[in-house]
C-alpha cells in the first residue's frame, strides 16, 4: 500500500506542486504557517536522505575518481556562472537575481538520481556525485554566493555555513546513524520517506507562494523564464562537459542531470532564512519545473535506450 502511494506520489509530484501553488496564490494564508518551518522540513527531507546513503555510494570517488571529480567541478562551475550570466543577461531585478544565484549555487537535487535511472545513465555515478555535492555544500555555496551575489547585496557567509551545515549536514549524519542502530524499524521508514519528501517539498512550496502572491504576478514571468532557461542550460553544459573529458553515454547523461537539478529546496530555505522573501520564488519555480523537464529528458533518453536495445 505504502509503495503504491510512494509511485503516486512520485508521478503525480509536478501536478501536485502546481496545484498546491495555484491554492497558495489564491488563498496565501492558507499555507502561511509553513515559512517559518522550510528549515525543519528541508532538515527532514535530509534526514531522509542520509538514511539511504551507503558505504557503496562512495567507492565510485575510488575506483572512479576522475569521473567523480569532473561531476563535481562541473556542477560548481556551470550552474553558478550560467546563473550570474542569465541575472546580468536579462537584467533580473535584485531579488530575483539572488534567488537565481542561491539555486545555482546549491548542491544536487536527489531526484537527479531517479532520473538517472529511468534513463539508463550511470546510476553509481550519479548516487556518488550527488552525495558528495551535498556533503561539500557547506563550503562550497556560500563561497559561490559571496562571490556571485555581493554585488547586489551583504552575504553573510559564515552564517550560511553553519545554516547549511545544520539543516543540510547534520540530518544527513542522523539519519545515516539511525539507518545504522534502528535496523528493521529504519527498513520500515524508508519506504514511507518518498511520501514524506514529497509532502514537505509540496509545502515549502505552497508556503514561498503564498508569502509572495502579491510580488508573483508582476515577477513570475521573468523569473519562470530565467529558471527554465538555467535547468535547460545545465543540462545541455553538462553532458557536453562530461562528453569533453571522453566520458562515455551512461556517463554524459548522469552528469548532465547532477548538473542540471538542484537541490532547490535549500535555496528556499536560505533566500527565507537570510534574504528577502521574493528571492525563493525561483527556488520554489525551479522545484516544479526541474520535475517536468526531468522526467521529460529522462523518458527521452529511456526511448533512445529501448530502441538501440531493439
Amino acid at each position: 500500500m505504502i509503495k503504491k502511494i510512494s509511485t503516486i506520489c512520485n508521478k503525480y509530484f509536478a501536478l501536485l506542486v502546481i496545484i498546491i501553488a495555484i491554492i497558495a496564490l489564491m488563498r496565501p494564508n492558507t499555507f502561511l504557517w509553513v515559512v517559518p518551518r522550510v528549515s525543519l522540513l528541508l532538515g527532514i527531507i535530509m534526514f531522509g536522505m542520509g538514511m539511504t546513503l551507503k558505504k557503496e555510494d562512495f567507492k565510485e570517488v575510488f575506483t572512479r575518481p576522475k569521473d567523480v571529480l569532473v561531476g563535481i567541478i562541473a556542477h560548481y562551475i556551470i550552474m553558478p556562472a550560467v546563473a550570474y550570466a542569465l541575472c546580468v543577461f536579462l537584467k533580473l531585478p535584485k531579488d530575483i537575481a539572488i534567488g537565481v544565484i542561491l539555486v545555482g549555487c546549491c548542491p544536487s537535487g536527489t531526484a537527479s538520481n531517479v532520473m538517472c535511472f529511468i534513463a539508463k545513465g550511470d546510476l553509481a555515478l550519479s548516487v556518488c556525485i550527488s552525495s558528495i555535492s551535498t556533503i561539500l555544500a557547506p563550503i562550497f555555496t556560500p563561497a559561490l554566493i559571496l562571490l556571485l551575489a555581493g554585488k547586489w547585496v551583504d552575504i553573510p557567509a559564515a552564517a550560511l555555513f553553519v545554516d547549511i551545515s545544520k539543516i543540510v549536514i547534520l540530518p544527513i549524519v542522523l539519519g545515516v546513524v539511525f539507518n545504522k542502530v534502528a535496523g528493521k524499524t529504519a527498513s520500515r521508514v524508508v519506504n514511507v520517506l518518498p511520501i514524506v519528501s514529497v509532502i514537505a517539498i509540496v509545502l515549502i512550496v505552497g508556503g514561498v507562494v503564498g508569502a509572495n502572491s502579491k510580488k508573483l504576478i508582476t515577477t513570475a514571468a521573468i523569473a519562470i523564464g530565467a529558471v527554465v532557461l538555467h535547468n535547460l542550460f545545465g543540462f545541455l553544459f553538462g553532458y557536453l562537459a562530461a562528453k569533453a573529458m571522453k566520458m562515455d553515454y551512461a556517463k554524459r547523461k548522469a552528469v548532465s542531470f547532477e548538473v542540471g537539478m538542484q537541490n532547490s529546496a535549500l535555496g528556499v530555505s536560505l533566500a527565507m532564512n537570510f534574504f528577502s522573501p521574493v528571492s525563493a520564488i525561483p527556488a520554489a519555480i525551479f522545484s516544479v519545473w526541474h520535475n517536468i523537464s526531468g522526467p521529460t529528458l529522462a523518458s527521452y533518453w529511456a526511448s533512445k535506450f529501448k530502441k538501440v536495445d531493439k
